[in-house]
């Protein structure tokens, strides 16, 4: 077995580090009770700060969002086990993001709702209507919103047992520490304090990987060594493809191309996942709802998707290469850090693993950036489940008609016992990849629902009852198929879960009870959508083809919009990885690909900003 040529030390926070943490902790404390009485004001700023976010704080807090302490974790895991292509699984959703862009993030901002669940009593009519919105709210809010709480300060626990050298149960106690100390700040300032924090710690955060990156490089000689090194490792596995491969190759030992090809057709339009959600959801749409026009809101989207998928990857992705170099078996991490909990040990916790390689001072920014990365992720979930049970369960189901201020003293209480739950969540679960995979699965197939909902009148209530009951059934199958010793992998369960999924919400969409035709028009009458699929409603509805088109978006003009983003993105993407990596033909093809797309992009943006003028 090899064992790796660095030196084994652990990682040591000095005075200087502690200082920059706790200046971390109190520069979060100031900005909440900065927006504390703003928030207070009534439950419109608290949930959505008044509906007047530019699109470039709400873009910013949507991916400060999703970079959370689990994160680079999750992408240096992904490179351990399937090279840089292993990031496909999150790259995919590039297609679903720009697909919000152009087509849903305007018809959101119109829709006028406070939550996305909201929705489901302005699209669909009756009982129904309220059942999935009530059920959805208590089903998000609580179980869902706390599991994923509890797999990302999981990370965190991880990451201080290694940093730390603390025991689990230190560790966790420091970080139940920490989620109240965040519940504190988000229950004062609400969405504004959330989106403002969110800015200053995404700064924190990217500033932080980066040094990591240019130190774990600096550590294994430089961008050729590393090359050269890991050619190496690439030799000794006896088959094609490259860890450093962008797209895996046929018989790729790092990750199977039958798995590239399900991410790259399937995996982005049919799996719901939160911040991933076809059509935009959960927190995202709260932000497209929070912004001033539906200008801000496509912008926002844009952005997010932009350094989401651009400017984020590389740091961590570098440390993920360096980290095969530093520890090339699991006993390598065991022999550096020999206090650590066995049950850690794993391609994941390289990454905080890779800390040691900081000098002075920066580690402390580091700690302070991975806790930055925790506490706006927590953030945004304590406010954003918050805002489903008090808007979509209490004030729908429970107590109507209430004062704004009451609202608001049970957003905040409702904050504080999402906490707790959140807080019992992190001791219950054993490994964070579990729950993320549950999630990922019992989402599966219904991603192609919430595309459609929103062009296509058949589509009802039941239609998302359906989807969440049968694709739930059929994960649960595969479970139990599973533990029974019927091996089935990965991308065959994701086909089949689509597939049943599918079928079962459009049989529903034809032979169950169908919406209220007075709501199909008084929704379309509000938010204007379009396609073919609503020619019933809009002529049931008065308008005649000649004003829908007068004033509804262009199709071609939206799907070259999708095709020029998608592809912008992409290319951006490698063009960095290949001048990173020193291949100058291929990143300037790749830069005149970003440019043309980008111009292209920009002529689409500009129209239907333009198209967009005067709307609220």
């Amino acid at each position: 077995m090899r064992t790796s040529r660095y030196n084994a030390q652990s990682v040591q926070l000095t005075l200087v580090d502690w200082a920059v943490v706790a200046l971390y902790f109190l520069f979060n404390l100031a900005i909440g009770f900065y927006y504390k009485s703003r928030a207070g004001s009534n439950i419109s700023e608290f949930f959505l700060s008044g509906r007047n976010v530019p699109w470039w704080l709400a873009g910013t807090s949507m991916v400060a969002t999703t970079f959370a302490a689990d994160t680079p974790l999750a992408v240096t895991g992904m490179v351990a086990v399937g090279g840089i292509a292993g990031n496909w699984l999150w790259w995919c959703f590039v297609a679903s993001g720009m697909l919000t862009v152009f087509f849903y993030a305007r018809l959101w901002r119109r829709s006028g709702v406070m939550t996305d669940i909201e929705f489901s009593e302005i699209r669909y009519s009756g009982k129904p209507a309220a059942f999935l919105r009530g059920f959805r709210a208590l089903y998000l809010g609580i179980p869902i919103n706390c599991i994923i709480l509890g797999w990302v300060n999981k990370a965190m626990v991880d990451i201080l047992m290694l940093v730390l050298g603390v025991t689990k149960l230190q560790a966790l106690a420091i970080v139940i520490g920490m989620i109240a100390l965040t519940s504190f700040i988000s229950t004062l300032s609400g969405l504004w304090g959330v989106l403002v924090t969110d800015m200053f710690q995404f700064v924190i955060k990217m500033s932080m990987v980066i040094a990591l990156a240019v130190f774990a490089v600096r550590a294994v000689g430089g961008i050729d060594e590393m090359k050269a090194k890991l050619a190496v490792i690439d030799a000794t596995r006896g088959h094609q493809g490259s860890v450093l491969n962008f797209v895996p190759d046929l018989n790729s030992a790092w990750m199977p191309l039958i798995t590239f090809l399900v991410y790259i057709s399937l995996n982005w339009w049919a799996t719901w996942y939160p911040g991933a959600e076809p059509g935009g959801g959960s927190y995202i749409a709260q932000r497209m709802l929070a912004s001033k026009s539906e200008k801000d809101s496509l912008g926002a989207v844009l952005f997010f998707n932009v350094a989401h998928y651009v400017l984020r990857p590389w740091p961590w992705i570098l440390v993920g290469l360096c980290s095969l170099l530093v520890y090339p078996e699991l006993a390598d991490i065991q022999k550096a850090f020999p206090h650590l909990d066995p049950k850690l040990l794993g391609n994941d916790i390289a990454y905080p693993a890779m800390l040691r390689f900081l000098p002075v001072g920066f580690i402390g920014l580091m700690v302070g950036g991975l806790i930055a990365a925790n506490s706006s992720t927590i953030l945004t979930h304590l406010n954003w489940g918050a805002s489903y049970l008090v808007h979509d369960f209490y004030q729908r189901f429970i107590h109507k008609g209430a004062g704004e201020k009451h609202y608001v003293l049970v957003g905040r209480l409702t904050t504080i016992g999402l906490f707790v739950c959140a807080a019992g969540t992190v001791y219950l679960l054993d490994t964070a990849k579990a729950a993320f995979d549950i999630i990922l699965q019992v989402g599966a197939g219904t991603g192609l629902l919430y595309l459609v909902r929103w062009f296509w009148w058949r589509v009802n209530a039941w239609c998302e009852v359906m989807a969440m009951v049968s694709s739930f059934a059929v994960s649960v199958t595969l479970l139990v198929l599973r533990r029974s010793g019927i091996d089935i992998s990965t991308h065959y369960a994701l086909l089949i879960t689509i597939a049943f999924t599918t079928l079962c919400w459009v049989l529903t969409a034809f032979i169950g009870p169908q919406t209220d035709r007075r709501t199909l028009i008084e929704f379309y009458r509000k938010v204007r959508p379009f396609g073919p699929g609503w020619r019933r409603i809009r002529e049931a509805a008065g308008v005649s083809e000649e004003a829908a088109r007068a004033t509804h978006e262009n199709i071609p003009l939206a799907l070259l919009g999708w095709v020029a983003g998608c592809t912008a993105i992409w290319s951006a993407l490698f063009t960095v990885g290949n001048v990173l990596y020193r291949r100058t033909v291929p990143a300037v093809a790749l830069l005149c690909v970003f440019v043309v797309s980008g111009l292209v992009l920009r002529y689409v943006m500009n129209r239907l900003w333009s198209d967009s003028r005067g709307r609220a």
